[in-house]
């Protein structure tokens, strides 16, 4: 783990943002118009996708990828100027939120600057061309790690974005590049601007492994945390999505959260999310809509910085193409009062110092965050089912936070919510973690 990542981390909401798609003409000056509303979202970072100007060459579709960047150090003129993104980041800090970019250094465009300026930065092939390592990445040719040069120029890149105002930096696949880089990176970029905020694209465990088998670099997660603040939850993101569809038991999927808790630094941060750019909406995969409000607020109950997805506030279901203009359906922001609720809970003193516990996996989800006398007590309901279920609360009604209603515990059971629920409860109770056969299984009859 960085050794100076503050634990507040944890707390994050970060919104993701594609300005191509954002508003009507895809400019960071409609973005800048829209800053009240996720100010008042509960918005802590805002996350832009890749800003640079895009390849031509080899590009996908009509426009070509944001991941496909021509050049590192200008901003791509269809959102606008420097200027203009300038005054973006300072309308920005104005309102109290900070800006991420996106960083993608383990690839350019083929008709990139550095590729132009200097060939010998980019792996090759027989022939001298450039090539990708990724073969479906057909529009990208991967850069050469580890090269002085070259480490220089990227991390001198990244220090002139911090001085335009830059706060962090969400670093595309950072698998794929060397530990010591980004421990560099973090080493200087500290001298220019103290506290700079470090996310990781961690990929896939089978994307390492594939890596790794073919004699190329993949860092594992533990690896990142030396020189990273937050990582993606791509770890277990497999298991999430098959639970989410109902193809794998929810316990499998608590199971390896409390695995997590195991096996990395005590104080690790996992960016939690239902969707992102590469991932389908959330209530495209789950069977219901109702489900799919329920996944949202226990991965927003749950341990760790929360992402919110350009059009997540809508509840939409198309993911945009990054390849060519598709706008995102504004509709009439159905979830923004939901998603609103549960950002300001990622700042109560339950969640901020408190303890995490799972304590059921099916039919609902049901989890704490213990603090003494202020606990927090979460039902998701991601079966879908109806009927009464059992619970650890004592006897009583109950506010519901996340719209206001009752909850009604008489002996020792509730009704299931439509959704989810999440109540505030004082009295000590009994919580004990869900039972795991990998962290729990003891074989019986052997003496010591």
């Amino acid at each position: 783990m960085a050794s100076n990542t503050p634990s507040s981390y944890r707390n994050l909401v970060i919104y993701e943002i594609y300005v191509r798609n954002h508003g009507p003409n895809g400019t960071f000056e409609e973005v800048e118009r829209d800053l009240h509303r996720l100010h008042a979202l509960g918005i802590d970072i805002l996350w832009f996708m890749p800003i640079h100007p895009i390849g031509k060459v080899n590009k996908k579709g009509s426009l070509g990828c944001p991941y496909s960047i021509r050049d590192y150090r200008e901003v791509n003129p269809e959102y606008g100027t420097k200027d203009d993104f300038s005054r973006l980041v300072q309308k920005t800090h104005e309102m109290g939120m900070k800006v991420m970019i996106d960083v993608v250094y383990n690839h350019t465009a083929h008709d990139s600057v550095l590729v132009q300026q200097h060939p010998e930065y980019f792996h090759q092939d027989e022939n001298g061309n450039p090539v990708i390592t990724v073969p479906e990445w057909s529009d990208v040719i991967d850069l050469k790690h580890p090269n002085p040069e070259l480490t220089s120029y990227l991390i001198e890149t990244l220090q002139n974005w911090c001085k335009l105002g830059v706060d962090g930096f969400r670093c595309d696949v950072a698998s794929l590049l060397p530990k010591e880089f980004w421990v560099q990176a973090r080493v200087e970029l500290e001298k220019v601007k103290p506290g700079v905020i470090w996310l990781a694209e961690s990929v896939h465990a089978s994307f390492v492994g594939s890596r790794r088998a073919n004699g190329l670099s993949g860092l594992s997660d533990s690896e990142l945390y030396e020189a990273f603040d937050m990582t993606y939850d791509y770890d277990i993101w497999p298991i999430w999505q098959l639970a989410v569809q109902g193809k794998v038991p929810v316990r499998r999927y608590i199971e390896m959260l409390r695995y997590q808790d195991c096996i990395f630094p005590q104080t690790f941060v996992k960016m939690r999310c239902v969707e992102n750019h590469d991932q389908p909406r959330i209530m495209r995969l789950a069977p219901s809509r109702a489900q799919g409000v329920a996944w949202t607020a226990f991965q927003a109950f749950n341990k760790g910085p929360f992402l919110i997805y350009d059009g997540q506030e809508s509840g939409v279901k198309h993911t945009p193409s990054l390849f060519d203009i598709d706008k995102v359906e504004w509709g009439d922001y159905n979830m923004q009062p939901f998603l609103t609720r549960l950002a300001k809970l990622k700042k109560d003193p339950a969640q901020v110092e408190g303890k995490f516990i799972v304590l059921q996996a099916d039919p609902a989800i049901q989890a704490v965050w213990e603090h003494p006398g202020k606990n927090l007590y979460g039902i998701f309901n991601t079966s879908g089912k109806t009927g009464y279920i059992m619970v650890n609360l004592p006897d009583g009604t109950y506010r519901d936070i996340l719209d206001d209603g009752q909850v009604s515990v008489r002996n020792g059971k509730i009704l299931l919510p439509e959704t989810a629920a999440i109540v505030r409860f004082s009295d000590p109770i009994l919580l004990r973690p869900a039972y795991s056969e990998l962290l729990d299984y003891k074989i019986s009859g052997l003496s010591s």
